[in-house]
């Protein structure tokens, strides 16, 4: 048990304003974080007790499916990311240069020091499949930060990284593990509002990863819900169907030329050429890793989305054509290069929100001016196929299901994601198989945001005034306030005999702050059941204790 009077933290009267959440500014008016620096937070006692109760849930679900715990170094050498490829191409990482010559990476992520680990010991197809996981700090060079405590630059994370025999294997332990996570989030209480999303990690992998998501209206992601196949997207790869009305003119017009200088945005031209937005094309050009030229037009109103265009082109990299190149092909300045009059030769990718335009605008491919009256097959070819890779938008409908997608905010929390063999293969981690023949195991991993699952728990279960903590991961279970100096005793008597861990008890025995004092702090600090023992409680032969989740307090008989 603890004793407020000599406990170090003090609350403040007051919350700071700091963030754009009510939860962080309680966080800091209760001392449970303090700030160090930017996006940097010391964990007070308070904190780390909830921390610790969160990383016992996750271990515990772990280990019953024989997950084995481990710890690796927070560092690392520069020769592992250099035989993956990856030290020149992830832009998050701390780097540390030494004093004798070597480069080091405090890790965010742990694929390049797993691997040769597991490398020693797997050998035979009967060493599969293993994981193998650790709770860790992690370090990530974040650019800024985002609703509060949701990024940090310093956080703790569960990782965890499987290896398997085959694809048949390999899926079967996914699903397994996706069911241990909604058993963490069902302790935690989240799994109400936890939806497993799938989101993109094309960086490995051709399939989709699944993000878990907590719906909650301080949000880092946008989740699209199709409520009738429980199907889930992040908004990053959310198939689309566009909402269509009145797109469709009897008429086919006269193709027009239009005179339009520095007309270039989408809202400049609904105004000067007097078009809804609906009626207008938005068109980008690229190259890819191999340098393809590659030309992709979305509706007026959409933005699109590489993500979804790079897994439509199979390519890796897929970045935004110089100037230089796009008047060399199009023979007009940047803002002016459309889908008209382009080259023959040209990879042409039109997305299907511009299927059913008629009379619609694009650019002519001639500097200063744009084209309205556009129409396939009179002016355009029709394309043999329509491709989807705009970015959803809320009124959007699932393809699959021309069902109208629920879209809200969410906080990833989790997330599981193929490997394959990228990490396997660059460090020739093979095993024989039955036939005594050498193979790459696949890999897939794992991850819990720990400490992010605190900032989710403190957000989503925010009442009117204060943060209301489930009773599992509460900092404390019971909080004793003590009134009169005699009666002390009497509270430590009391906790001794109560049927819980004597760690759980917080006892407030400070004799110079009021009785209104104490009861501000056990509000503010949000401990599910408050015990009072005062002259009064003891006079009517009992304490007096109230349950957070319900308005009365219950006078309980006892004698001491």
């Amino acid at each position: 048990m603890i004793f407020l009077s000599k406990f170090p933290f003090k609350t403040q009267k007051t919350a700071p304003k700091v963030s754009d959440n009510r939860s962080t500014s309680i966080l800091l008016q209760a001392w449970f974080i303090r700030q160090t620096m930017a996006w940097v937070y010391t964990y007070t006692t308070l904190w780390l007790r909830v921390l610790e109760k969160i990383k016992n849930i996750v271990r515990e679900e772990m280990n019953n499916y024989s997950c084995y715990e481990t710890l690796m170094p927070a560092l690392s050498p520069r020769e592992l990311w250099d035989t993956t490829g990856r030290w020149d191409s992830i832009d998050v990482m701390f780097h540390i240069p030494a004093a004798n010559n070597k480069e080091y990476w405090l890790n965010s992520t742990h694929e390049e020091i797993v691997t040769p680990l597991l490398q020693e010991f797997i050998k035979s197809y009967k060493d599969l499949p293993v994981c193998v996981y650790q709770i860790q700090n992690k370090f990530r060079n974040e650019k800024r930060a985002k609703s509060g405590l949701l990024r940090w630059r310093e956080f703790v994370m569960k990782d965890a990284y499987s290896f398997h025999a085959d694809d048949e294997e390999f899926v079967k332990y996914y699903e397994w593990m996706k069911q241990v996570y909604m058993n963490v989030f069902t302790r935690l209480w989240l799994a109400n509002d936890t939806f497993i999303a799938q989101a993109d990690w094309w960086t490995f992998t051709d399939k989709y990863s699944h993000e878990f998501q907590v719906r909650l209206d301080i949000w880092e992601d946008v989740i699209f819900y199709d409520k009738t196949n429980w199907n889930c997207f992040n908004k990053e790869v959310a198939p689309s169907l566009v909402w269509v009305q009145n797109q469709l003119e009897s008429e086919l017009k006269e193709r027009q030329d239009i005179e339009a200088h520095w007309v270039i945005w989408v809202d400049a031209l609904v105004k000067t050429l007097g078009i809804p937005a609906e009626k207008s094309t938005k068109t980008m050009m690229f190259e890819t890793e191999i340098w393809d030229f590659i030309v992709a037009s979305v509706r007026g109103d959409y933005d699109i989305n590489t993500l979804k265009l790079q897994k439509i082109l199979w390519c890796k990299l897929l970045k935004l054509a110089s100037e230089e190149k796009i008047k060399e092909i199009t023979w007009a300045e940047i803002w002016y290069a459309w889908i008209y009059n382009l080259p023959v030769w040209v990879k042409l990718y039109i997305d299907d929100s511009v299927k059913w335009l008629t009379n619609f605008e694009t650019g002519t491919n001639k500097t200063w001016y744009h084209s309205i009256n556009v129409n396939f097959g009179k002016d355009l070819a029709i394309p043999e196929k329509f491709y989807d890779f705009k970015e959803a938008k809320e009124w959007d409908k699932n393809p699959e299901t021309w069902v109208t997608y629920e879209v809200f905010k969410a906080s990833e929390v989790g997330n599981i994601f193929p490997l394959e063999t990228k990490f396997s293969a660059s460090f020739w981690l093979t095993f024989l198989d039955e036939n005594n023949k050498s193979k790459t195991p696949l890999m897939w991993c794992y991850g819990i945001w720990v400490s992010r699952i605190m900032w989710v728990i403190a957000e989503y279960f925010l009442d009117d005034v204060w943060i209301a903590w489930p009773e599992k991961v509460s900092p404390f279970t019971h909080y004793i306030v003590v009134i009169w100096e005699e009666n002390i005793d009497k509270a430590v008597k009391f906790s001794k005999i109560l049927n819980i861990n004597s760690d759980d008890i917080l006892i407030d025995d400070r004799l110079s702050v009021w009785f209104g004092q104490k009861m501000s702090d056990a509000e503010l600090i949000w401990i599910p059941n408050i015990i009072i023992i005062s002259p009064k409680t003891l006079e009517k032969g009992g304490y007096e204790i109230k349950k957070r989740w319900n308005k009365e307090s219950e006078l309980v008989p006892f004698s001491f």
